[in-house]
């Protein structure tokens, strides 16, 4: 008998065979323009169990529900605001997520035990695909185990986690780099003051240029939405987040140890020191696609440290540098 392979193309038979996976509680790691997420059936309490026990993520943690489009909205939220149906109807399908009021139904294992909701129409041809197939709500966080560094190609979901799925009922689509490579923006609408409760390339300013209202920039507390722990997206490695001035006072502290530069300008560095692809592309658009690409390759490369310049914190930056401070965190917290 013919063993099916876990990694999967993009193609039609895939697709098809993806959705019936889902209807039968298997788990299927598909592409999104932000990373890879996990997917699963949002209304199967069992297939959404199986999410957090393959990434062993706490059970507390929400994860995002990703529908085919906006008509689907109210089947999971209510107390809608006109201005968020404005807002969606404007960014949908795109890198934003927009945390309600959880409608009836939804299972406490989606929300974490929260009375809110959150909610994406991506805008990946594949994950989009998948949707239209299965027909309903996937709960899809990133597909790779928690808080390690998120995914953005399919070689990535399978480093980490094809050891943690069955080959007979979960698959992973193989759909490419993805094109944004950070997580998507996610808003709190649960009130007349909106939230960002995680920045994305969606940003605050572009928002309330959108909806004409004021937006509460990132804000912290116990975590409501995914990405809000302050250690995540760490690799192995040593991550530090350096001004461009510090570089050559933290080689020195770090002299015998094998240490990787991300930098935006060409700097003289000593032997030994390597270069972690960055300055042809390294600002703050051209970050955000390759930054958990760098930061794999800084644990491929077998660095003990990440030395990052990171670009100024304006626009598609304030993300680029969220994830860098988490990632700094959680490297030393693992260390």
């Amino acid at each position: 008998m013919t063993v099916r392979p876990l990694l999967l193309p993009p193609d039609d038979e895939s697709l098809y065979l993806a959705a019936e996976l889902l209807r039968r509680g298997g788990l299927v790691a598909l592409p999104t323009e932000t990373v890879y997420g996990l997917a699963a059936d949002a209304r199967s309490v069992a297939a959404v169990n199986r999410i957090f026990s393959a990434k062993g993520r706490p059970s507390d943690h929400p994860v995002i529900v990703h529908i085919a489009d906006r008509s689907q909205l109210h089947e999971w939220a209510v107390e809608v605001p006109t201005w968020v149906d404005a807002l969606v109807e404007q960014c949908w399908p795109g890198p934003l997520t927009v945390v309600l009021r959880r409608a009836p139904g939804v299972h406490d294992e989606v929300t974490g035990g929260l009375a809110t909701v959150g909610l994406r129409v991506p805008a990946h041809a594949v994950i989009q695909q998948v949707l239209r197939h299965f027909g309903g709500g996937l709960a899809a966080p990133s597909a790779n185990r928690f808080g390690r560094v998120s995914p953005t190609t399919a070689q990535h979901v399978m480093a980490d986690l094809a050891d943690h799925l069955e080959r007979d009922r979960d698959a992973i689509i193989d759909g490419g780099p993805c094109a944004v490579g950070v997580e998507s923006t996610i808003v709190d609408c649960t009130s007349d003051l909106p939230s960002i409760l995680r920045p994305g390339v969606i940003t605050a300013e572009h928002i309330e240029e959108l909806i004409k209202r004021r937006v509460q920039r990132v804000i912290t507390g116990p975590p409501r939405a995914p990405g809000m722990l302050s250690a995540h997206y760490a690799p192995s490695a040593q991550v530090e987040v350096v001004l461009v001035d510090d570089i050559a006072r933290r080689l020195e502290v770090y002299r015998g140890s094998r240490v990787g530069v991300l930098c935006a300008t060409e700097l003289p560095l000593p032997p030994g020191v390597i270069r972690v692809d960055g300055p042809r592309i390294y600002n703050g658009d051209g970050l955000s696609p390759i930054l958990y690409a760098r930061l794999h390759d800084a644990d491929r490369l077998g660095l003990d440290v990440l030395l990052v310049v990171a670009p100024d914190e304006v626009g598609v930056g304030v993300a680029v540098l969220d994830r860098l401070r988490r990632a700094a965190t959680g490297s030393k917290s693992s260390g």
